[in-house]
């Protein structure tokens, strides 16, 4: 098995399971007295934050590698890739001790099921991106980085914007 074979299997596996693990914290039951015995009111907007920081170092790392800075853009990359896994792991922590989505109440039902519908599909398909991206990156693959990374780079954009928007509808 090729080094490239291993890593397309680890990363889709874990894409897999990240996927799954979000889907059931959202729509499965949990154990009996889990809900609310932790204070996590505070983790929306913990989430909100770090999705507006991936967003600055989104941007920030694409204008460094326009500018040839490649030092630069990978340890920007890095952190992108960093708060968008601080932010699933207070995702993960939010969803675990409150039970099921928010409703959203708003005038704009349209428009937030649309943000909210996209958010979602772009989300579960940016998981594996993310990770081939930085893969390819990582192990000098740099043809197959920068192909993947036009893909990559706009769906990871939309996602942690919209994860703002939403979060200010909702919020």
């Amino acid at each position: 098995m090729s080094k490239d074979s291993f890593w397309t299997k680890i990363i889709y596996i874990v894409s897999i399971v990240i996927s799954l693990t979000v889907a059931f914290l959202i729509l499965g039951p949990r154990p009996d007295g889990i809900e609310g015995s932790l204070d996590v009111s505070a983790l929306p907007f913990v989430n909100a934050f770090l999705n507006g920081l991936t967003t600055i170092f989104l941007v920030l790392g694409y204008v460094l590698i326009k500018k040839k800075k490649r030092e630069q853009h990978k340890i920007v990359m890095l952190i992108s890739f960093f708060t968008s896994f601080l932010f699933l792991v207070s995702y993960v922590i939010y969803h675990w001790f409150k039970s099921g989505p928010k409703s959203y109440i708003g005038d704009f039902q349209t428009v937030y099921y649309f943000i909210l519908i996209t958010h979602i599909f772009l989300a579960a398909i940016i998981i594996p991106l993310a990770l081939f991206t930085l893969y390819r990156g990582w192990t000098l693959q740099v043809d197959k980085h920068r192909e993947i990374a036009k893909i990559t780079f706009p769906i990871w954009l939309y996602v942690s914007v919209t994860g703002i928007l939403i979060y200010l509808m909702l919020y």
